[in-house]
């Protein structure tokens, strides 16, 4: 249950003043739907009026609180111009400006004749004073104007500044004194606030430093959030351990087979990453690994090794993948192999029914298949394994928590290996992965080529079809990649379709073509052709981003290349470079070319490297935006920023390592103050994994 004491912050916000039905909705819809909520929306900026003694000595571009006398109203004649009030002083004159407004109440409020004291951005346009839409303007009798900093906040359409900071001050009464959940020393190091006040000055800046993320105030609430996060992983992985597992060893002599069938020796990464992974197997607790790999650097053999090593000792292995051309990709590359070490493996995705998936089905359940490669189909209730001892996922962001969990509990103390080929920054993978032990493969199998890396911009884009033409004739194969399906209005950028017609003219018929909006056989018969070199050239949305393995193709196009982020163009980039031949990546782009596009391409150009590129992604478009948070399963941080408080993240990791080795139950005062962190920040479901939570 959620403690007593936090009960008016989860209050609806719609409780608030001033938010009734219409504005509870936006606000609700800007930051979201309880008290708390607002308190967590953040101040974008710092108002810093000045008292001015009179119009003259009024700075350009300042805000300032002035005392002048209401000269006239100037109505607007037409929509397009705004309606004005004349002002003046002592000193001259100056002008109140206000854009679509009806005057009939300015005329009430602000009479001709009167004094008022007004409030805003002073600026002069054609050397003429004026205050567009005062945030302030009053009688000069009426009270105070506003004090003298204010916040400034992100809105959204319909909600004005004014009700929205009525509610957030009136937020801030219901927040009440809470017990300590900080380490004292830490915060005395620190030199930080306690929570109540931090909250406090947040929102009552008086200064830019208050709403700067490294400031004392946003740091102190930034940490408060991070350890909440890493508090609750830890929570939960302390709570798999408690799992029973099952000790896994195999004798071997599967993995030596597949080890002399292939043609290389596997890597240092790949031999490191594989121990890390067998002693966890050996272990009789449950095991739950990342293993991170970039593009091209042998993730698949890694994990046919480490379900080899479960179906040696007599158990079996399934291999999840979030698409059916991923989940058959892995399956060709396994099979050669499978067979080389008398492993019966088999394929099931959405596509198969009727009899032959019955059959399928029958003999997994009776033990006849070893290693069972598939996509979301695998879930499905009717997929029964005789004894399932190791789960794959591979590309798990594109899967949630719970089907992870949903693959496991198809066996007795399933061991989970889950992969990506998403390079993930070493803060990010504590986020998202925080739950997980990691294992990385930093290095590329031997034979692997550097790809040539080009930027250019799109009106040599003749020069580039004509040079496809001579790559054609000496045997190499080409992606081209556009960024739409079909021609849209709102954003007129080349589509594939487009593309495709336009290549086809130039090319002749051995250009293909594979979107989103294809039915899967369709786009299966147009890989299998690519593939197997009965087209040239394959026009492609970004569905070949992931795992899509031809060798033989050597050159990348990606046209309008500003438009995709680091992590989209370096998996694009991964296609190629996996045969033996020289590969170029050719990214075209559009002007205008905005500077966080120029350094994304500057980065591509310059490094290979997944990890720094991820690291680079990372500082340029913030956590929630890079691996795209709604799909990703990184949590939505509200008050720290990944990018800036990486440091503190790793921090709070130690913290709640330590916090659970000495109060596992969290039943001392420190722990229950951190029961209460773990409520305030919605982590309710670690609190349950507590005994007496």
């Amino acid at each position: 249950m959620r403690p007593a004491i936090l009960f008016p912050l989860f209050a609806p916000v719609t409780s608030l003043p001033g938010l009734g039905p219409r504005l509870g909705k936006l606000a609700e819809k800007l930051a979201g739907p309880h008290v708390v909520d607002l308190l967590w929306h953040k101040p974008v900026g710092v108002v810093d009026r000045i008292q001015v003694p009179s119009i003259a000595e009024a700075p350009d571009g300042r805000h300032v609180v002035l005392t002048v006398r209401v000269d006239g109203h100037m109505p607007s004649l037409t929509p397009s111009r705004p309606y004005r009030i004349r002002c003046t002083d002592h000193t001259g004159s100056m002008d109140l400006v206000y854009f679509h407004i009806k005057g009939d109440w300015l005329e009430k409020k602000l009479p001709v004749g009167s004094k008022i004291t007004v409030s805003g951005k002073a600026e002069y346009y054609n050397n003429h004073l004026q205050i567009a839409h005062p945030d302030h303007a009053a009688p000069a009798d009426e009270g105070a104007p506003p004090s003298a900093t204010e916040p400034t906040y992100p809105l959204t359409g319909g909600l004005n500044p004014k009700p929205l900071r009525t509610a957030i001050q009136a937020a801030l009464t219901r927040a009440p004194q809470l017990p300590e959940w900080q380490d004292a020393a830490w915060l005395r190091a620190r030199d930080w606030p306690d929570w109540h006040s931090a909250l406090t000055r947040l929102h009552h800046p008086v200064d830019e430093a208050d709403i700067n993320p490294l400031g004392p105030v946003r740091q102190r609430l930034a940490f408060d959030e991070l350890l909440a996060n890493q508090l609750a992983l830890v929570l939960v992985r302390a709570q798999q351990r408690k799992l029973s597992g099952r000790v896994t060893q195999g004798d071997g002599r599967m993995r030596a087979a597949v080890a002399a069938a292939l043609p290389y020796r596997l890597t240092g990464a790949q031999e490191r990453s594989l121990a890390e992974i067998y002693a966890d197997m050996a272990e009789p607790s449950r095991m739950l690994r990342l293993l991170q790999g970039d593009v091209g650097s042998g993730k698949t053999i890694v994990a046919l090794m480490c379900m080899l090593n479960a179906v040696e000792t007599g158990a079996q292995a399934a291999l999840m993948a979030p698409t059916e051309i991923l989940a058959r990709q892995h399956a060709e590359t396994l099979a050669p192999l499978c067979q080389a070490a008398g492993v019966r493996m088999a394929v099931l995705t959405g596509r198969d029914k009727g009899k032959a998936r019955a059959a399928l089905l029958e003999r997994l359940a009776a033990g006849e298949i070893d290693i069972l490669v598939g996509t979301h189909a695998l879930f499905q209730e009717e997929v029964m394994f005789a004894d399932l001892a190791i789960a794959v996922i591979d590309e798990q962001h594109k899967f949630g928590v719970h089907q992870r969990l949903q693959l496991a509990a198809k066996g007795r103390g399933v061991d989970t290996l889950v992969m990506t080929a998403t390079p993930i920054p070493r803060t990010l993978t504590l986020t998202v992965y925080g739950d997980m032990d990691v294992s990385r493969l930093d290095e590329k199998p031997p034979g692997r080529q550097p790809v040539k890396t080009v930027v250019m911009h799109a009106d040599r884009l003749e020069e580039v079809a004509g040079g496809l033409s001579r790559a054609i004739a000496s045997g190499q194969r080409i992606y081209w990649v556009c960024p739409l399906v079909e021609e849209s209005e709102q954003v007129d950028l080349a589509a594939a379709t487009h593309r495709h017609a336009t290549l086809v003219e130039r090319l002749g018929d051995r250009v293909g073509l594979i979107h989103g909006k294809m039915k899967g056989p369709d786009k299966d018969k147009v890989m299998a052709d690519f593939a197997e070199g009965r087209l040239d050239v394959l026009v492609a949305t970004t569905v070949i981003e992931v795992g899509v393995n031809v060798p033989e193709a050597t050159i990348m196009v990606i046209e309008h290349a500003e438009r995709f982020g680091l992590a989209q163009l370096h998996q694009l980039r991964g296609r190629v470079g996996r045969g033996t031949g020289a590969s170029t990546c050719l990214l075209l782009y559009y002007q205008p070319l905005g500077e966080v596009a120029r350094q994304r391409l500057q980065v591509m150009k310059d490094t290979e490297d997944g990890f720094i590129i991820a690291e680079k992604d990372l500082e340029l478009r913030g956590a929630g935006e890079m691996l795209g948070t709604k799909q990703s399963g990184i949590p939505e941080f509200r008050l720290a920023d990944i990018a800036v408080h990486g440091e503190l993240l790793a921090v709070a990791r130690d913290d709640a390592k330590l916090i659970i080795t000495r109060d596992p139950e969290l039943e001392t005062e420190r722990g229950k103050a951190l029961r209460t962190l773990l409520y305030l920040f919605e982590r309710d479901a670690a609190v349950k994994y507590l005994r007496s939570g």
